[in-house]
């Protein structure tokens, strides 16, 4: 009975609701900007991670390495951007 029942998909669901509504509390409470950054950046991360193991079922081929090796090619092209960016248009380098 348990091939019958996506529990996987359904904890990742909750997990994912969790995420958001703790990402959501930043909006109602009256927190520092610093503290609600933290909060909505690893929230963003950890839900982007959920999404790719659960949803997209990232892991769960014979190619996995691969793709997760695009992964973190993408993820380590997209921090030099944006770290770029704002050494060159932030600190005047």
């Amino acid at each position: 009975m348990s091939e019958l029942f996506p529990r996987k998909q359904v904890m990742g669901f909750v997990f994912s609701m969790v995420l958001t509504a703790a990402a959501l509390t930043v909006y109602f409470l009256d927190v520092s900007f610093a503290v609600g950054m933290t909060i909505l950046l690893v929230t963003a991360f950890v839900q982007a991670a959920v999404q790719l193991m659960v949803f997209m079922h990232a892991g769960e081929t014979e190619d996995k390495h691969a793709i997760y090796l695009n992964i973190y090619y993408g993820v380590a092209i997209a921090l030099v951007t944006i770290f770029g960016t704002l050494l060159i248009m932030v600190w005047d380098m």
